[in-house]
């Protein structure tokens, strides 16, 4: 038997430890390197084991962060609500419905009408029984009036919503065939009593209840002795570290502080994954690094002055110097290849010097520093995307004044308030879902402010097509729409670059989001 196999089979037996596995490996004439990519993998295939604290080193943490789903917006509050939270249904790594505290969805034959029904034998974790009222409750306080919720986009379409025996049901205005898809926004976390009570108690139905919460510091978990999955939670505990400084992050990384951290910077990703003790995971997906501006507000206002800014971005060097491989380019739209219905006959946008000057004469614009906000805490590599935006926007003549704005606030100070600044998007898993976030002019999370008829009818019209050919063909209206019209400067889509130690087994690309969409807490284990 090969050197390889034999050593596939002794970690097949996960009968000893990595440091035993590699110097029987050493004794073979195998190098560190292959046996412990071996070893690696024979754990992930293993036995999931119980046990174990399992922490995790997130960018976008804040003091003023909250456990309150509805003002849910950067990374450490998503993974906050996935650790505690559940929702009706998931999606999974495959692209595919996953129930959850939804056993089952059914519609009408027009897709206007849905009925989940509602898991039986679930506790929250005060106790008290999971029911299709709290479902109800939940829905009606993200959708309520004054509701500042990032998922009112996508339950405006809602008309009535009621509950029978054990079912919770939706009738919306107008059919939408992905409406279980919509569901999966990661604010709709159930809460007791829709979270009306108290929105911040962090009290949900996972496979962790909440210990600490210190925004900023730390966001501590224990496992939830009544949970209802026994596949899931396999940790005795679980701890989220707000790390805003990708350094700092790395280095919890490498020291053993933490077991995973996201938001790897291209820059380190490779020299990160060379250590022995970490693996670096890069997934491709919707996820994009964007610059966003508010069209209702001067100078953003003006069409011509939106277009000339657009095509003064290089994208190829964006994304060349920022990503390094580890993404594509963008085209001013929130939507690439990875969605369904894609129409790839949209022209890709490039960098048109002569063009962007034509528009910014015409913009009338008086020469004035156009001042962008930015923060590391937007994306790996903001300042030096915003600087390279700069320089290429200075050989039209168009004056960009670079802001740099403190990580702590940004996403409450910065973001959807200042008419220029840069953002990311994780994106979402179906286009309806991604629109009506963020474009649909009644949507809270509209960061371009962008309000255009045509696209809002465009988007109705979409959900209630059936037909996939003709549901694409209004999918390609919309897109060019936004990426004519609209606020959007989307240069470039970016991989999920995360590392985690090779102690872990479970692991699963994910193109969700964020530490295997909010579920590594949950799937994966200490091997």
């Amino acid at each position: 038997m090969k050197k390889l196999e034999v050593l596939k089979s002794l970690a097949g037996r996960h009968q000893v430890s990595r440091r035993e596995f590699i110097s029987q490996a050493a004794a073979l004439g195998v190098s560190a390197f292959a046996a412990n990519a071996v070893y690696s993998t024979a754990a992930r295939a293993a036995t999931p084991n119980k046990g174990g604290h399992f922490k995790i080193g997130s960018a976008q943490g804040q003091s003023s962060d909250s456990l309150d789903p509805t003002l849910s917006a950067s990374l450490v509050p998503y993974l906050n609500l996935n650790t505690f939270g559940e929702r009706l249904v998931n999606v999974d790594e495959n692209g595919e419905i996953e129930f959850r505290l939804a056993e089952s969805v059914e519609s009408s034959d027009d897709g206007k009408e849905w009925h989940f029904k509602i898991r039986k034998g679930v506790e929250f974790h005060n106790g008290k029984s999971l029911t299709p009222q709290e479902v109800l409750r939940t829905m009606e306080r993200h959708a309520g009036e004054g509701s500042k919720s990032g998922a009112l986009g996508v339950l405006r379409d809602i008309d009535t919503m009621s509950v029978n025996g054990d079912t919770f049901t939706i009738e919306l205005k107008t059919p939408n065939a992905d409406m279980p898809y919509l569901m999966t926004t990661y604010h709709l976390v159930i809460q007791p009593d829709g979270g009306f009570d108290d929105p911040t108690a962090g009290i949900g139905t996972n496979a962790y209840m909440l210990e600490a919460n210190e925004p900023g510091i730390r966001h501590a978990y224990t496992r939830n002795p009544n949970y209802w999955d026994d596949s899931r939670g396999h940790f005795d505990s679980v701890e989220i570290l707000p790390i805003n400084d990708g350094t700092a992050r790395n280095a919890a990384l490498q020291s053993g502080q933490v077991h995973a951290i996201n938001r790897v910077d291209p820059k380190v990703a490779n020299l990160l994954g060379r250590a022995n003790t970490i693996e670096v995971k890069s997934v491709e997906g919707p996820g994009h690094y964007v610059f966003v501006m508010h069209c209702d507000t001067p100078p953003f206002d003006n069409y011509d002055l939106r277009m000339a800014l657009k095509l003064a971005v290089n994208r190829k060097d964006m994304v060349d110097k920022i990503l390094r491989g580890y993404g594509s380019i963008g085209n001013d739209i929130p939507i690439n290849s990875s969605y369904p219905l894609f129409d790839e006959t949209i022209p890709q946008r490039r960098f048109d010097l002569e063009k962007a000057a034509e528009h910014y004469k015409k913009s009338g614009h008086d020469g004035t520093p156009i001042t962008l906000r930015v923060s590391d805490a937007a994306f790996p590599g903001a300042i030096e995307a915003a600087q390279l935006f700069q320089q290429s926007a200075q050989q039209v003549g168009i004056p960009i004044e670079i802001k740099r704005e403190p990580a702590d606030g940004y996403w409450s100070d910065v973001w959807n308030k200042q008419p220029f600044s840069a953002s990311y998007w994780t994106g979402r898993p179906v286009q309806d879902q991604m629109y009506s976030t963020a474009y649909l002019s009644s949507a809270d999370w509209n960061d371009t402010r962008f309000d255009n008829e045509e696209f809002d009818q465009l988007l109705l019209k979409a959900r209630a097509e059936l037909d996939p050919v003709k549901r694409k063909e209004i999918y390609g209206q919309m897109a060019r729409i936004v990426r004519d019209e609209g606020g959007l400067i989307a240069p470039m889509f970016n991989n999920f670059i995360e590392a985690i130690s090779t102690d872990l087994g479970g692991w699963k690309d994910d193109p969700n989001g964020t530490i295997m969409g909010g579920r590594g807490m949950h799937m994966m284990w200490f091997s």
